[in-house]
């Protein structure tokens, strides 16, 4: 997903995570995530790794050895993105073909589970790794006591497909399904009222949307945009006790790059609780 917010997030929950996660950073209270997602002033801004990563060399996006990789250096939200094989298994990968991200070529629709296990992921710079493309299940049942996920639902992929899945596994406590519009955010609030959902909001209007559709405050994180909204937005969000995600993926990433890694700092001033990077180190460094 081009945008915010594992939760693609891997936030650290127990202190009996495994070894290499960063612990007792994050922990999800009894409350659940509905408690933990909720705005609070003056807290330290979080970090949502874009695809879960990617843009270190010998990691590739959306795949679980990136994602223990920085769960082990910071504290941070995983955003990761579900499509789908020939035969109906879900898969973690952001393209419709394969070629980018992998040693394989084609479109992933047109291939097997069996087939693509043959395939190699590579990262952002060409490099071929050892690692394959994992599943949604082994995605989620991995992540149990040691992430959050943000899931970004890939355009042929059935929400019911998905929140089935997140059911079975027992992932809900520690999963929030991302939602575009309020006509998605309404299909997965009837299929699992008590999700927490990742919608978009970049008006006024688009909140009250939601909130005519039966959407509980408590069950959203507001997506703002991969531009800074207006001062006034944050402030009619926050005192609804909706926390806000910036995408700082692209643009404002870049900005960073070429003024320097403090404009974080300001973003989470001006009201972003949680930002949505390709660079998780940096902005971990930079707002921590």
């Amino acid at each position: 997903m081009k945008r915010l917010f594992v939760l693609g997030l891997t936030v650290t929950v127990l202190a009996g995570c495994a070894p290499k996660t960063v612990l007792n950073e994050y922990r999800i209270p009894a409350g659940g995530l509905s408690t933990f997602f909720k705005y609070t002033p003056g807290r330290t801004p979080m970090v949502s790794a874009h695809r879960g990563g990617g843009d270190i060399k010998g990691y590739p996006e959306n795949c679980i050895e990136s994602f223990e990789y920085l769960a082990g250096k910071l504290p941070v939200i995983i955003e990761t993105d579900i499509d789908l094989t020939r035969d109906s298994v879900l898969v973690m990968m952001h393209d419709q073909t394969l070629d980018r991200t992998t040693t394989g070529t084609g479109k992933l629709i047109e291939k097997t589970y069996n087939e693509i296990q043959q395939y190699r992921l590579e990262d952002n710079f060409g490099n071929v790794t050892r690692f394959k493309i994992p599943t949604l299940e082994q995605v989620l049942r991995w992540g149990k006591n040691k992430v959050v996920y943000t899931l970004d639902v890939k355009k042929n992929v059935p929400f019911s497909k998905v929140v089935e899945m997140v059911q079975r596994t027992g992932a809900a406590d520690y999963s929030v399904i991302i939602t575009y519009n309020a006509r998605q955010a309404a299909e997965v609030h009837r299929l699992d009222p008590n999700l927490m959902l990742s919608v978009t909001i970049l008006k006024k209007e688009d909140y009250q949307r939601l909130h005519d559709l039966g959407i509980s405050d408590r069950n959203m994180v507001a997506f703002v945009g991969v531009s800074e909204p207006n001062s006034e937005l944050y402030r009619f969000l926050h005192e609804k006790g909706i926390s806000c995600i910036l995408g700082t993926l692209g643009n404002l990433d870049k900005q960073a790059i070429a003024k320097g890694d403090q404009v974080y700092k300001q973003f989470a001033q001006n009201g972003a609780d949680i930002m949505s990077t390709d660079r998780p180190i940096e902005v971990y460094n930079a707002v921590k």
